[in-house]
């Protein structure tokens, strides 16, 4: 048997698609140029191993993300039926910088965090049957929202400005 040839054109560009980043992200996790990526894309060049190792790592990082939310889900409802939830997403990279430290680590961009909550939300309702809406961070209305009712800033707050979204 031959070792694992690798993704070819096609797989690492719809790889990057699925995982939500643009070319130019891909390059700078991959140490590689714009160009480069698209090459890799075109089938002009042989793709990158770090950059295919990173796209690997960050999809299979979104999907354990799914499952232990969707796990998670799960066991709530098993406690306290519902069937609509909302996720709280993040417009822009400083905002999702400035709510989830945590997350950096494994999700540094927030694009990888939106598609994550993009395949909860389609698994949910498969799976599940749970409506989930993403619902995007509206940062002076979660303030308002947060001062009015009390809360410190945590993902629970968070959370619970979501679902007064719906």
């Amino acid at each position: 048997m031959s070792k694992n040839a690798g993704l070819n054109a096609i797989e690492i560009k719809y790889l990057r698609l699925s995982v939500g980043l643009t070319p130019a992200q891909v390059a700078e996790l991959s140490k590689a140029t714009e160009e480069d990526v698209l090459a890799w894309e075109a089938g002009e060049k042989p793709v990158s191993g770090l950059a295919e190792k990173k796209l690997l790592e960050i999809d299979e990082i979104i999907e354990m993300q799914v499952l232990n939310t969707c796990d998670g889900i799960e066991e709530l409802f098993k406690k306290e039926p519902k069937r609509r939830l909302s996720f709280v997403v993040y417009p822009t990279q400083a905002i999702y910088t400035q709510y989830n430290p945590e997350f950096l680590s494994s999700l540094p961009l927030t694009e990888l965090y939106n598609t994550a909550a993009w395949r909860i939300k389609k698994e949910c309702k498969l799976v599940l049957e749970v409506e989930v809406t993403l619902v995007p961070l509206d940062v002076e209305g979660y303030k308002a929202y947060r001062e009015k009712e009390g809360f410190k800033e945590s993902r629970e707050s968070r959370a619970k400005w979501a679902a007064t979204q719906l």
